[in-house]
């Protein structure tokens, strides 16, 4: 608090050595004007936050309202002083006017508290004429930031409009009523600071003429007491509580806590981290300068302090004792000159600080041991230093923080270790079969969720037939991401075998009941799982669906119409005990297959139906843009807008094709075995005509053993069918479900052969079941001459 000798008008100075305090409910003193500490010898250091009792001599009684008292002085002795307390209104405040005793009448009174009015800097003081213009203002302007007022101004020309409009209109009422206004509490914020706000309590009175005329309006301001300021702490830190920590995105976080900071505490809120952080791994231990591996990640403001862009690395540090403090979890407030010193090097000023500023706090972010980054608030425009309270708070709010970085820093790493191990567990996302050629999308779930176990697969099956899976494991993280990898090694095992789909579903629901019961109990009731299984067929251009839970698969035709399917969906996998109904279709050669998990139909709140048709128009026009294969799911994702959400986004294209009718060659035959040599005749004569003479005696070899196995132990009729694509497939049909068993034959067998002189003649064989009957393969390789 100051004091001035500055004249207010005639009489001015007649009484010099008014004095102003402010003190609470208990007589704790909270503010001491100049002129006290003038009168007295005190400075408002030794007195604020000490009872007024203190400082007034024996016998005296200052809980009166008014009276007279004796109030020490420094060195010895003292001075009666006439006093009143002036109670504030809303709070348990009083404003104290005293004056030496001595002789004084009313004007010389009133002059002398008006000039100790406008003597205080920590209580502003304005008075306004009848136009609430300024006539004359105290350094209260310079309180919120502002340059001095000239006599004039309106507050519109100092304060952001909407506040200097309120308090006008309460000095309107004041002039109009002639009632006071006492303690009315205000937001005020400068026009050169409007992200800024104070809080003032304002009391006003109408000032008159010697005839009583309204004359004008005088105001004082006077800031909350600590109490509430101490308040305010309390509600700043819940409600940082509550913003920092709402997400798991680590830079999301970290610019939730800078914005917790501002403008409250400071007028530029930013937050360093580790680059380690960012990628979810702990950071280093430092201690020292040099390079610390920060970056500059969060502004509450957008503006950054210094030069440093977000993302940009910190430049390396010189050594020095507050650098070692801040690491080892300390909290350092330092004024403009201590920052300059301990850097010691004006570039690196430049490049750090604002170009205009007058203190900072640097809070570490500090969690389990590791130092995560720092948290910085800046005063810029605001002209008060950091109180031990602000640099405290400062401290709890980047503690809170700290841990909610950390968690998101962890969930970044389990996440990034889901998204790894999920990557590596789906198959390629494009392949190229003479059944299909293929495309499959996947994008992990966002928005906080963990990692899904949704998955696809394209399997390409004996006789050029390819096998369409897409699933989706119940939960979300490494556990549900473990069960879809065991799932899928299970589904490629029985394919091989090549059950219908119907059948394959049911050994996988076997499957998922095995792994539920071996899961520990807490997790048993979420070990499930959805799973669409289809086979096409490019000789017969059949499609064979069966769903476990999974939804209805779109197909279009070539010309971008949809083609209805009507499969009936059985239970998710590891319910068990109910059957998988297989639906066969014709599926036009050039139609594109879509198979989809949920998330690519529920997003963004969706209905299933609503999804569907989105997803349906959307294939349906790029079919008929002839979108390559490889771009359509990302394309589609686009037209669909759908962003990160709790669900995994699966999406599997297929675009069939067929094998030309000239490139298959079939006959049936009786159980003859005369027949096997009319079976190598017509084998021979198709070969020539498909220029593949040079497989002739291999292709011989194998039919006749397949066909001769066939008549001598299955019956017939016997069915036999080339098919030539870029392999050559031989396929013997007959009756028997024996299975047909590979073994080496002893030197004194007389059969047994057979099928050993097949394995070896082909690159792969096997044998699939149908309802009535069985059927033996064999591929071997053709050259890139030999395929049309």
């Amino acid at each position: 608090m100051s004091g001035s000798h500055d004249h207010v008008g005639p009489g001015a100075g007649v009484l010099d050595g008014l004095v102003t305090a402010v003190l609470d409910a208990d007589g704790t003193v909270l503010r001491w004007s100049r002129a006290a500490a003038e009168l007295v010898g005190f400075e408002a250091r030794e007195v604020c936050g000490h009872p007024v009792r203190e400082f007034v001599a024996e016998g005296g009684d200052p809980g009166a309202l008014f009276g007279r008292v004796r109030l020490k002085r420094r060195g010895g002795g003292g001075i009666e002083v006439d006093y009143r307390i002036f109670p504030l209104a809303d709070c348990d405040e009083g404003l104290v006017v005293a004056a030496p005793v001595r002789g004084f009448d009313d004007r010389a009174l009133g002059a002398s508290m008006v000039r100790a009015l406008f003597a205080q800097d920590a209580i502003g003081a304005s008075v306004h004429g009848l136009d609430l213009s300024l006539l004359r203002a105290n350094g209260f302007p310079a309180m919120l930031g502002a340059p001095a007022v000239r006599p004039g101004s309106r507050l519109r020309d100092i304060l952001v409009a909407e506040d200097a409009e309120d308090i006008e209109e309460s000095l309107r009422q004041v002039l109009e009523s002639g009632e006071p206004l006492v303690g009315n509490e205000l937001r005020i914020r400068s026009r050169w600071a409007p992200d800024r706000e104070r809080f003032f309590r304002m009391s006003a009175v109408r000032l008159e003429d010697e005839q009583g005329r309204p004359a004008g309006a005088a105001a004082v301001f006077t800031y909350p007491t600590r109490q509430r300021r101490a308040r305010s702490h309390l509600d700043l830190l819940r409600e940082a509580a509550i913003k920092v920590g709402s997400s798991l995105d680590v830079q999301r976080t970290a610019q939730d806590l800078a914005e917790s900071v501002c403008p409250e505490l400071g007028d530029l809120g930013a937050v360093d981290l580790a680059e380690a952080v960012l990628t979810g791994d702990e950071p280093p231990q430092w201690s020292g300068g040099g390079d610390l591996h920060m970056r500059t990640v969060a502004s509450a403001t957008g503006e950054f302090p210094g030069r440093i862009r977000p993302g940009e690395a910190l430049p390396p540090f010189p050594d020095h004792a507050d650098l070692r403090n801040l690491q080892r979890g300390e909290t350092l407030a330092m004024t403009r000159e201590e920052f300059e010193t301990a850097l010691d090097d004006p570039e690196l000023v430049e490049m750090l600080a604002p170009k205009e500023w007058h203190s900072v706090v640097i809070a570490p972010l500090f969690a389990r041991g590791f130092v995560l980054g720092n948290l910085q608030v800046w005063r810029v425009t605001d002209p008060d230093p950091f109180t031990r309270e602000d640099i405290d708070l400062v401290t709890q709010i980047a503690s809170q923080g700290a841990l909610a970085i950390d968690n998101a820093r962890r969930y970044t790493r389990e996440h990034r270790a889901a998204v790894a191990l999920q990557q590596r567990l789906l198959p390629r996302a494009t392949t190229d079969t003479p059944a299909a050629e293929t495309a499959g999308l996947y994008r992990p779930a966002g928005g906080g969720a963990e990692i899904g176990g949704d998955w696809f697969d394209a399997i390409p099956l004996p006789s050029l037939r390819l096998a369409l899976v897409v699933g989706d494991v119940a939960g979300h993280g490494l556990h549900a991401t473990a069960t879809m990898g065991r799932l899928r090694a299970a589904i490629h095992t029985l394919a091989d075998l090549e059950p219908d789909p119907g059948e394959l579903l049911t050994r996988v629901d076997a499957l998922v009941q095995r792994l539920a019961h071996e899961a520990p109990a807490e997790l048993r009731d979420t070990v499930s799982a959805t799973c669409l299984y289809a086979v096409y067929d490019p000789v017969t251009c059949q499609c064979a669906f069966a769903s476990a839970g999974q939804l209805i698969p779109v197909v279009l035709r070539p010309d971008g119409t949809r083609q209805d399917i009507r499969i009936a969906p059985g239970p998710p996998l590891g319910v068990g005990g109910m059957p998988f109904e297989v639906s066969t279709v014709d599926v036009e050669p050039g139609s594109l297959v879509a198979l989809y998990t949920k998330g690519m139909v529920a997003g963004d709140g969706r209905d299933l139906d609503e999804g569907l048709s989105l997803l349906t128009d959307s294939l349906s026009a790029h079919v008929r843009r002839h979108t390559p294969l490889d771009s359509m799911g990302a394309a589609v994702l686009g037209d669909l807008g759908l962003k990160p959400g709790r669900e995994d986004v699966t999406l599997l294209l297929a675009r069939t094709r067929a094998v030309p009718g000239d490139h298959i060659a079939h006959w049936e035959f009786p159980a003859d075995l005369t027949m096997v040599g009319k079976a190598r005749e017509k084998i021979t004569r198709q070969l020539a005509e498909w220029g593949l003479d040079e497989l002739a005696f291999t292709t011989e070899l194998v039919v006749s053993e397949l066909v001769t196995n066939a008549v001598r132990y299955a019956g017939g009729p016997v069915s036999l069918r080339l098919i030539r694509e870029d392999v050559l497939v031989c396929e013997v049909t007959d009756p028997s479900n024996t299975q047909p068993r590979l073994r080496r034959a002893r030197t004194t067998d007389e059969g047994g052969r057979g099928l050993f002189l097949v394995a070896q003649l082909t690159t792969r064989w096997g044998c699939r079941y149908g309802q009535t009957g069985k059927t033996i393969w064999t591929e071997q390789p053709l050259d890139a001459k030999d395929v049309d």
